[in-house]
């Protein structure tokens, strides 16, 4: 797909070049041909017009030069179309679908009441010690799983299970805490720019400490 794009791409170049190097009154003769042409298939159409990708990158290329005024007459879209054109391209550029690997598989009803035991029966327990101790037991399973398991089960961490809620834990702390994470923009071209943000739970107030293509590099 991306070979016969850029072949169609390179061909439209090469006749737009050609274009530039007629007469004015040859062009505009040209021009009003191919505008009569066009309102006349338009009329004989019964269906929508099927567009090919390299048929929506020379459209959205072109529109860059001609004033939005006259897109009535002389575009077939709309600015509208251009604009869901571009968001299918992102949501098709990042579908990962087809790569996508089945999840892995559900924790055993037997593990998941083991867990529960330990953590009610060791209120100090944390989720490492008791996948440590499942270790010991012979039950492989991970950390962040143990600690999903008692989270869905609405155990605190310990040693807070007999203190304050999360929520009465976070109002008390909230001038002090300062969440951090990625936010992404994708431009018009499909590259995804990254941004690194602080925000302070106290006040709301965002802070953005600067703009990537790559997060991972050193």
């Amino acid at each position: 797909m991306i070979v016969s794009l850029l072949y169609k791409v390179t061909r439209k170049l090469l006749s737009a070049a050609s274009v530039l190097l007629r007469g004015e009154a040859e062009k505009d003769a040209e021009l009003l041909v191919l505008r009569h042409q066009n309102s006349v298939l338009r009329r004989q159409l019964a269906s929508p017009v099927r567009y090919e990708p390299a048929d929506r990158f020379w459209f959205a290329a072109l529109s860059r030069l001609i004033r939005r005024s006259r897109w009535r007459e002389i575009f077939p879209v709309t600015p509208g179309t251009l604009l869901g054109w571009h968001r299918r391209f992102i949501a098709w550029k990042w579908d990962y679908t087809a790569r996508r690997r089945t999840g892995r598989p559900p924790t055993r009803a037997a593990i998941r009441a083991l867990v529960l035991r330990l953590a009610t029966e060791n209120p100090r327990w944390g989720h490492r010690r008791i996948q440590g101790e499942l270790a010991r037991l012979g039950h492989r399973i991970g950390a962040s799983t143990v600690w999903k398991i008692l989270n869905t089960a609405g155990i605190d961490p310990a040693p807070r299970r007999s203190g304050p809620t999360w929520r009465e834990f976070l109002t008390a702390q909230a001038e002090g805490i300062v969440a951090a994470d990625f936010f992404h923009i994708d431009t018009a071209l499909g590259t995804r720019l990254y941004a690194l943000a602080f925000l302070k739970h106290g006040t709301r107030r965002l802070h953005i400490t600067g703009v990537t293509t790559r997060p991972t590099q050193d």
